[in-house]
């Protein structure tokens, strides 16, 4: 179901990407909580990177960070076995990689949000958030986002 919404909003899911260091990708506690760790932004071996207010435009920011969203609920999907089995978005974090005058940190942010909303609807899909800068990161990547979900057991 969650899987045809993105479909319909002109979205496939992506292979999950390999495991890349000393972290797990996804951590379930609590009975019903799933951490997805730090995505980021790269579809079919392009990676979104540089700084926003430099090499990277807002709407390459908005690109980012909906790659990186596309990224989460692929390792969502690898881990449950479905994306239905996601109950609530609970709480996600967006690093925006931007010079030191650069402040749309939440208008990148929307971008992940809005396709979450888009796909699982308001009550379900849109996250409680914080959203801000850093001087870099890894691999140079424009944006990194992290989020907490609930789910059905």
């Amino acid at each position: 179901m969650i899987e045809t919404a993105l479909n319909n909003a002109g979205y496939t899911l992506p292979e999950a990407p390999q495991k890349a260091g000393s972290y797990m990708p996804i951590k379930e506690f609590g009975g019903n909580l799933a951490y997805v760790s730090g995505c980021l932004p790269v579809i079919a071996g392009e990676m979104v990177t540089g700084k926003l207010g430099a090499e990277c435009s807002l709407e390459d920011g908005q690109k980012a960070a909906t790659y990186c969203t596309l990224i989460m609920l692929a390792v969502l999907k690898c881990n449950l076995g479905s994306l239905d089995g996601i109950k609530r978005c609970v709480k996600m974090t967006v690093l925006v990689a931007g010079t030191p005058d650069f402040y749309q940190h939440p208008q990148v942010a929307n971008a992940s949000s809005e396709l979450l909303t888009q796909i699982f609807g308001e009550e379900r899909g849109c996250p409680s958030r914080s959203a801000f800068g850093c001087s870099a990161l890894p691999l140079n990547a424009a944006v990194e986002i992290e989020m907490l979900v609930e789910i059905e057991k």
